[in-house]
């Protein structure tokens, strides 16, 4: 009878401790399994961002050379444009860096044949750490432009108001005060042409390749994730064996 008695208690007590180690092994392929989904998701949106530079890249190549065009450009089209600046309507895009350089990016207004408005961003002007406001030189009469347009979308986030002086934290057509405002949202990058400053513009691109190892990067750790979890889980379960506690 006491024989009987000792073997229950033996059991009750390993009642709480037999679940401990199943419940080990349960938290540890959980742990791993969510590692292994978010490589993999991870991979696949590095993938498909491959595959949107890529889209976007042609849509640039295959985009069209129009001259003072009578409906919305597309975005990277090549333009021509003939008009005279707006001087006085000029403002600088603060804040940037060109070979090693702080300074602004000039933005006049052009006013075409037609008498629409357009927004060329001039290329680049050396100011340094100074806050004065920029002063700069803009050609007058009639000038024929060319470079690629971009499309006016969501800029950076804002900490603060956009426009300082005549200085903005990211281009924003609203920024300007003119009554009959501005013919096409965006603004035309000017690549030759009188009153062009430095070229530091660039499509803020990503190349494609550069993504696709992004995604075979996250893959691998995926795959990695998945051997510890399969090596570790099966020495888990061995020791949970060689402990004689059942399953």
């Amino acid at each position: 009878m006491g024989h009987s008695i000792e073997g229950q208690g033996a059991r009750a007590g390993r009642g709480p401790t037999s679940r401990l180690p199943k419940r080990r092994l349960g938290l540890w392929y959980l742990l791993w399994s969510l590692l292994v989904i978010v490589g993999l998701s991870l991979g696949l949106w590095q993938w498909e961002r491959a595959d949107d530079k890529r889209r976007y890249l042609a849509r640039l190549d295959a985009a069209p050379t129009l001259t003072s065009p009578h409906e919305p450009p597309p975005e990277g089209a090549r333009l021509t444009l003939k008009g005279e600046y707006v001087a006085q309507e000029t403002l600088f895009l603060d804040n940037r860096t060109h070979e090693g350089q702080l300074g602004v990016a000039v933005l006049t207004p052009l006013r075409d044949d037609a008498g629409r408005l357009w927004l060329v961003q001039r290329g680049f002007m050396p100011t340094g750490p100074t806050r004065d406001t920029p002063s700069t030189e803009t050609p007058a009469g009639e000038v024929e432009l060319r470079g690629r347009w971009q499309l006016a979308g969501d800029g950076a986030p804002l900490f603060g108001p956009n426009r300082e002086g005549m200085r903005l934290q990211r281009i924003d057509l609203a920024a300007w005060e003119i009554p009959e405002g501005f013919a096409y949202p965006g603004w035309l990058h000017l690549e030759e042409g009188p009153g062009r400053f430095e070229l530091w513009w660039q499509p803020n691109v990503v190349p494609p390749a550069r993504h696709v190892g992004y995604a075979v990067q996250w893959w691998g750790l995926a795959l990695a994730a998945l051997a510890v979890m399969i090596i570790g889980g099966r020495r888990l379960t061995r020791e949970r064996r060689s402990s004689g506690v059942d399953s």
